[in-house]
This record gives C-alpha cells, structure tokens and sequence, in this order.
C-alpha cells in the first residue's frame, strides 16, 4: 500500500469516524502535443502520468452527501435533491458536479442514495496537470461502481466535461478527462475530438532513454478566467467567418483564404489550430515510423505557435523553454491551457541534471519563484484501487 492509498484511508476513517468501502483512483495527465485543439473538435495527444488523486468512498443509506479532502480544510454537505449546479461553489464544484453530471449522462438522481467521500491527491494544482480532471474522474469511476451505472468511459469522460462546462464554469474542451479514463502505460492517447475515437500510440521514451521533465513554473492558472474563455470565442469567430461547424474542418491549404477573410488577431488564432492539429497528426506518424527522438522539433513548432499566434505563454514558460532546449533538450513547449502552469522538455536522460540546472538558475537570475521540476512517466488510467 503506497502512502497516498493510506492517506485516503485514514483520512476518511478520521473524518466520518468509519472505515470507507472502497479506493478509486485517476491520473493527472500531460499534453505532449495538441493545445485547444479538443474543443474545436480537432486531435490531442497527451498521457496520464504517475501523479494520482484517490477517492475513499462509501455508500450512505439517506439522501446526504458528505465530501471532504485533504487539500480544504472545510467539508461539505447536501442532500442529492440540492444537487444542482447554482448550489456548487470553490473547490467540491470538481467532485459534487460529476456526480450532477452522471444524473444528466446515466442514472437519475432520484434513483441513488447518497455517499461520504474523502479525496486526496499528488497532481500539481494550476499547473497544467489537470489536477481537476483527475479528480472529476476518480469520482466518475468510483460513483459508476457505487450507484451501478454501467456507464462506459467515453460516457464518463462526457460528464467530466459537463461537470467543467456546466458547473465549474471553464469552457473545457474534453481531452482532460479522457487521458485520464483512457491512460496506458508508457503510451499515449491519440484522441479525435469530434468522434472521441481514441487509439493507445506506444511512446517508447524508456527504449531511447529519453524522460519527460516537468517544469511547474508555479505561475497559476484558472480555466474558467477571461483568457481562455476568449481563445475559445476567438476560434468560433473564426470558424463562422470561414463558413465551416469547427476549425477541425479548415487545413493548412486554408490559410491564406483565411489570411484574406479574417482580422489578424483572429487569423493566428485560427492558424494555430489548423497548424497544432497537423503537429499532432505528425507527431504520431513520427512516433510510428521513427520513434520519440524525432518529435522535438515538432513540440518546439507548437511552443512558438502558442507563444506568436495563440498568445497564451507567459516570460516563465518561455524562459523554461528556451533554457532547457538550450541546456540538451531535444524538444520543448508549454502544456495546458497556458496562462501560467508548466512546460515539458523531452531530455536524454545523460543530461537532465544539468537541464534543470540551468532552469533553476535561469529563473534565479531573473528574480523568478523557484520552479518545482520532476520526471512523469505514462501510466494507467482510472481505475478501481481496492
């Protein structure tokens, strides 16, 4: 039993003063390529890593719902039939709006009975990790057992994004949730947003002593804040001038028609996604054909891309960027929403402490907080703990 396992446990016991009936866990996850391109209904490539959030749980026999987690001091309560929406607020928004979520996707509320629940985690929050789909779907998979939905993990996925969508207030697209439900080890998940068609692409960095650094420039981001609201405004603009449903439907033979039809602000917009949803096309060909050493230069292309046409980087995740490519990274880019949160670097193993030697001090000389920098490997999605 591993220490966040008995994390939960006992803090479930010290909470409700009883032991919880089962362990429910989901991964953060990594976007390695393919950034805003999920709401508009293009394709990502990003994996769950070995930072999870666990769920203890147990069933109750009224209507109450009880949540509480390490991470808040307060806890939570009310009964299923205040379940809605305008009564979910901060941080049980994420756990108790999935439940509201699974009401509208499967089993109607009037149907289950309540549940004491105690959450703990060791994903990064705001730092582009997905901390927040982590626990959407640790509590998806944990209340698809309790309340007997047989509910599939494209279904599940779906209520993750609406609990974001329609109860946290972030815009969200749905490749958080999931890489969280569909995670495998040492793989990837090549995602089509439109069909939400997912395909497991082996990433074979161990085979080629490549690692993954995360690089959390501690700079904290909030989805459901105006710029990310205004990108996605942005790309819908832009779809309707140019006369498709979605962006995924332009490709690179459309940008200089769209040169000519859209204002400048919205042409980079548009022309990042219709770029970044090649890169992740190309980096899965990459990936089949010639391995994980070959894709640097495709996440550098999408890091210039964010920073130049999208403008969603920050001076920190640049400056994390360029010194570790600099430093031996043989590619690098901001991941997440932007605004803040981390850059990952694909870095030869020989070399990745003098990479993150020259993060720290890159961001020490320039009066930067610490970054917080370690390692993430591609592991298993939700699952069923004990």
């Amino acid at each position: 039993m591993h220490d966040l396992t008995r994390t939960a446990l006992a803090g479930f016991k010290a909470r409700y003063d009883y032991p919880a009936a089962g362990l429910w866990s989901a991964p953060g996850r990594v976007n390695l390529i393919g950034e805003h391109t999920d709401y508009n209904e293009g394709f990502v490539l990003p994996f769950a890593i070995d930072r999870r959030t666990i769920v203890a749980l147990a069933p109750r026999e009224d209507r109450l719902i009880r949540v509480a987690s390490s991470f808040a001091e307060e806890a939570v309560e009310l009964g299923l039939d205040e379940l809605v929406p305008e009564n979910l607020h901060d941080w049980s928004a994420y756990p108790l709006g999935v439940a509201w979520a699974l009401g509208q996707v499967g089993t109607p509320l009037d149907a289950v009975t309540g549940f004491d629940a105690y959450i703990v985690s060791d994903v990064p929050i705001g730092a582009g990790l997905s901390s927040s789909a982590a626990i959407e779907s640790a509590v998806a998979v944990a209340l698809n057992d309790l309340w007997r939905l047989g509910l599939d993990q494209r279904a599940l996925a779906r209520a993750g994004q609406l609990a974001e969508n329609r109860v946290v207030g972030a815009p969200t697209g749905i490749m958080d949730q999931s890489a969280s439900l569909f995670g495998s080890p040492d793989a990837a998940v090549f995602l089509d947003c439109r069909t939400l068609v997912s395909e497991v692409i082996p990433l074979g960095f161990d085979s080629v002593n490549l690692d993954l650094l995360i690089i959390d420039t501690r700079v904290s981001h909030a989805h459901s804040t105006g710029g990310y609201a205004s990108r996605r405004a942005s790309c819908e603009v832009g779809a309707r001038l140019m006369g498709v449903s979605s962006l995924r439907d332009l490709t690179l033979n459309d940008l200089d028609r769209a040169s000519d039809v859209l204002d400048d602000e919205t042409f980079r917009r548009v022309r990042h996604i219709v770029t970044e949803n090649q890169r992740v096309l190309d980096t899965v060909q990459t990936l089949r054909e010639q391995g994980p050493a070959q894709i640097g230069a495709l996440l550098d292309a999408s890091h210039l891309s964010m920073r130049d046409d999208f403008e969603i980087s920050v001076p920190e995740l640049d400056l994390a960027v360029e010194t570790a490519r600099a430093a031996g990274a043989i590619g690098a880019r901001m991941t997440g929403g932007g605004f803040g949160g981390a850059a990952i670097a694909l870095t030869p193993r020989d070399v990745l402490p003098t990479v993150m030697a020259a993060v720290s001090a890159a961001f020490a000389g320039h009066g930067y907080a610490a970054p917080v920098m370690f390692v993430v490997r591609a592991a298993g999605g939700a699952h069923r703990e004990q």
